[in-house]
């Protein structure tokens, strides 16, 4: 508890790096309190930069292309609804446009409810490539069958399938990257991942433009054959997925000399962040998931999420329709979709690079936000007139997509850089994502058919969300902040006649020795 409380913390003692400290005294630490031994902390401070630098790009050459790739076709397929409703989706199914809010916010209550059961049992897998792979290939196969359906109730039996088949995914590579990196290397890595959303909406806008062309191939309309072409695009990879994403260190001998797997594992044990060997996880631990859905902080971070999710999927939804709505024909509009998410999937890189140098995570979040704010009070003000605002409405399209996309891996890594040990954390990022992602419904239905091209509901209630995310960060800095100043007048002597090494690792991030990241 002690290594995992300085490794979040700024401690002198300590490399910022490695976590660990130089001293000998540290080195004797571990024996005592059940970590690592002394020769096993010798052997961490003997690994030098130099060699930390090249097993970190072996692994983002390995396992973060992988991550951004399955990203990219998950959001694609989840998100290509709103490209086939302007390829005549709606007509063709005699569906209204209250009922295509409902198919959209259908997708998120599996969504929801899937995702905390899905990472307590990914937390279990050896092969975390085995359970990545076969959600994959299940969701691919059902987005294959959107390109089938004939009326609303198929559609909406589709979308559930695809809620929780896709429910593990996200919160899964979350999990997966915190086995591989460290708190302070984890932003940077999430939002090269995380960037595939933004690559999605241009790349879901410039297929669906090529696409569409096919329709009345083999008799089906153009919309069809979006959702057939990705979903088979989405079961290749999922097949591909158990042979190339990569699982455990221990599992990557042909990759890792012995000496950079038994770095990897051992920087994790003596941060606490693994359990010792011998440890035997539950299936399910009713103590950990309470102690996650009591923890205050956690819902500051899904209020958070909420400024990202909502605004996010209810733009990703309308956006090819707002565009359309400017003068610009289906194809244009798909086409114009592209610059937008472009911005996003670089600012998203470029803030989390910022947050993990400075290794503060709240301006990073907070600045993005307040992006957000402006951009939709432009919209608010121009979108009566869309078609004589053409130039402000769209720069305000793509400052929106500049604030939403970069909020997302800084709430993440915010999340996952203060719980302790790995059974919370794996029920704390399902838990923040699920609850986090019901946003999604509320993004389904705030933008109203009827209310085009003003969409009052649709940009109000996303400049609200956004808003009530900075207020969210900016509280949960000042608790933080002072709960770290409260801990800091306590010394470890003090700490250490109180409470056994058994009391603080139960207590986990709570511990008066814990140093949360702000």
């Amino acid at each position: 508890m002690r290594s995992q409380s300085r490794q979040n913390g700024d401690d002198r003692n300590y490399d910022a790096e490695v976590g660990l400290q130089k001293d000998s005294a540290v080195q004797t630490e571990h024996v005592v309190n059940g970590h690592i031994s002394s020769e096993e902390a010798a052997f961490l401070a003997s690994f030098s930069d130099e060699q930390r630098k090249r097993v970190l790009r072996k692994i983002d050459w390995r396992l973060v292309p992988m991550l951004l790739i399955l990203y990219l076709i998950s959001f694609i397929d989840r998100a290509n609804i709103g490209n086939a409703k302007i390829e005549g989706l709606l007509p063709d199914l005699n569906m209204t446009g209250t009922q295509y809010n409902i198919a959209l916010a259908i997708f998120f209550i599996p969504y929801t409810l899937a995702e905390v059961p899905s990472n307590a049992i990914l937390n279990l897998f050896d092969r975390p490539s085995l359970f990545m792979g076969g959600i994959v290939t299940l969701w691919g196969l059902v987005m294959m069958c959107h390109g089938f359906v004939h009326n609303f109730a198929e559609l909406c039996g589709v979308r559930i399938l695809l809620g929780l088949f896709e429910a593990g995914f996200f919160p899964g590579a979350i999990l997966i990257i915190s086995k591989w990196y460290m708190p302070h290397e984890s932003q940077t890595r999430i939002a090269i991942f995380f960037t595939a959303s933004a690559i999605a909406g241009a790349f879901s806008g410039l297929l669906a433009f090529g696409i569409a062309k096919m329709d009345g191939t083999a008799g089906y309309e153009g919309w069809r054959w979006i959702f057939i072409l990705e979903g088979i695009a989405s079961v290749l990879a999922g097949i591909a997925c158990f042979w190339l994403l990569v699982d455990t260190p221990k599992h990557s001998s042909r990759w890792l000399t012995p000496d950079e797997i038994r770095y990897l594992e051992l920087r994790q044990t003596a941060a606490g962040r693994f359990k010792p060997k011998g440890h035997k996880e539950k299936a399910f631990d009713w103590r950990i998931f309470w102690s996650v859905i009591s923890d205050w902080k956690i819902y500051l971070l899904i209020l958070m999420f909420w400024s990202n999710v909502t605004p996010n999927y209810g733009l990703k939804f309308t956006m090819p329709q707002i565009i359309k709505n400017m003068g610009y024909t289906s194809s244009n509009a798909q086409l114009l979709t592209i610059p937008c998410y472009t911005v996003g999937a670089v600012a998203a890189y470029g803030f989390s690079v910022i947050s993990d140098h400075f290794k503060w995570r709240m301006p990073t979040i907070v600045f993005p936000q307040l992006c957000v704010v402006t951009a939709y009070a432009i919209l608010c003000a121009k979108a009566a007139d869309i078609q004589n605002n053409i130039p402000a409405c769209y720069f305000a399209i793509c400052l929106a997509c500049f604030g939403l996309y970069p909020i997302g891996p800084g709430v993440q890594a915010w999340n996952m850089n203060n719980l302790a040990g790995p059974a919370k954390r794996a029920m704390g990022i399902g838990w923040m994502t699920g609850v986090g992602n019901m946003g999604g419904i509320t993004g389904s239905f705030i933008f109203i058919e009827k209310e085009a091209p003003t969409y009052p509901t649709g940009f109000g209630a996303s400049l609200g969300f956004a808003a009530g995310g900075v207020a969210a960060a900016l509280l949960l800095e000042f608790l933080l902040w002072s709960i770290n100043k409260k801990n800091d007048k306590l010394s470890e002597e003090d700490v250490h006649a109180q409470f056994s090494e058994e009391d603080l690792d139960r207590m986990g991030d709570k511990s008066p020795l814990f140093k949360y990241t702000l």
